[in-house]
């Protein structure tokens, strides 16, 4: 299973080319956090952009954390929020990815390079 994360959806919804052919060209669609859907709905700023992204995220499978997610969540919080800033809802995505065993298509790797056996690739070149 694969995840995407809120920055390559949001290229998505831009039209960037490069998105675009890399989601076009999937075999499989990742899934997505519930948290990446929220993120996008909280940056809508009206009620045709949340529409326009419930559309886009429509065809995607949304999936939450498990009780051992959120856990494995709490502590990479504890563990990395002071020392390498990390956010709350990235431990989130994060967890959700580490217990399915997936890798997070994202950009933001430095939001993400302390969180233990989780996979990130970029999806393609920006």
């Amino acid at each position: 299973m694969d995840l995407v994360d809120t920055d390559v959806l949001i290229d998505v919804q831009r039209g960037h080319p490069p998105a675009l052919a890399w989601f076009a060209g999937l075999s499989d669609l990742p899934a997505v956090p519930g948290f990446v859907v929220m993120e996008l709905v909280q940056d809508a700023r009206n009620s045709r952009e949340v529409r326009r992204t419930l559309k886009l995220v429509a065809p995607l499978q949304i999936i939450w954390p498990t009780e051992a997610d959120c856990a494995r969540a709490l502590a990479d919080f504890t563990a990395y929020h002071l020392s390498h800033s990390l956010g709350l809802l990235d431990a989130l995505i994060a967890a959700c990815a580490v217990g399915r065993k997936a890798t997070l298509y994202t950009f933001n790797e430095k939001h993400y390079a302390m969180v233990p056996q989780l996979v990130t690739a970029k999806p393609y070149t920006r």
